[in-house]
């Protein structure tokens, strides 16, 4: 890793840091929180490569940990191994597979999803700011349901007395429900960040490779 790469990788680190402990990465809405968290790390992949990427993404679950231990909500329980699972009084380890794998996964794909999608647009003009469109997209709604899936299958008990539903449909229909509100808002705010941020930073990283 050159010193452009080290630099570009402390920056997203840094950015993560400030997001997630501040009112700037995690929206409160009630049972859960919506983020933008997920942003810098899908843009660290693209540019610095699927190994950096899993790396900021395990600091974006590490971040949820300490902030879901230290602000707790009420899905609090599937984010940090502290607090209490609802209707226990302990906390699980599982937590911690809720709150980091999902994370280190969307920093490995978004890198993967650039080689893919460019190879399937042809048309050159719209092909780099497709590609990168797409790959935020679908990046963030996979995040959305790898981590409420995860929820819902870890903890389905605690999750469904937190919803106050009482069936496998009540607790598929909540997770639809969390996509609808703020996952496909949460989509579309990292497709166009990352088709209007990563092409000059792209720039900036073949220039530093080239030297």
């Amino acid at each position: 890793m050159n010193i452009k790469q080290f630099t570009l990788t402390a920056i997203f680190l840094s950015i993560i840091l400030l997001f997630a402990f501040t009112p700037i990465g995690f929206i409160h809405l009630g049972v859960i929180k919506a983020t933008l968290i997920h942003i810098p790390v899908i843009i660290g992949s693209i540019i610095l490569g699927p190994k950096i990427g899993a790396f900021l993404g395990l600091a974006f679950g590490t971040t949820s940990v300490i902030n879901n231990t230290l602000a707790p909500t009420l899905l609090s329980f599937a984010f940090s191994p502290a607090i209490p699972v609802l209707g226990t009084d302990r906390g699980s380890f599982m937590a911690l597979v809720v709150a980091i794998l999902p994370r280190v996964i969307i920093g490995i794909l978004p890198y993967f999803f650039v080689k893919g999608f460019n190879k399937l647009i042809t048309l050159k003009k719209i092909k780099e700011k497709t590609s990168l469109f797409l790959t935020g997209l679908v990046t963030t709604i996979i995040h959305t349901f790898l981590v409420m899936g995860a929820i819902a299958v870890v903890f389905y008990d605690a999750y469904a007395q937190a919803i106050d539903v009482s069936s496998v449909s009540g607790v598929i229909v909540a997770v639809f429900t969390v996509f609808l509100s703020n996952g496909i808002g949460e989509s579309i705010v990292a497709a166009f960040i990352v088709m209007t941020v990563v092409p000059p930073l792209l720039k900036i990283s073949d220039q530093s490779k080239s030297k």
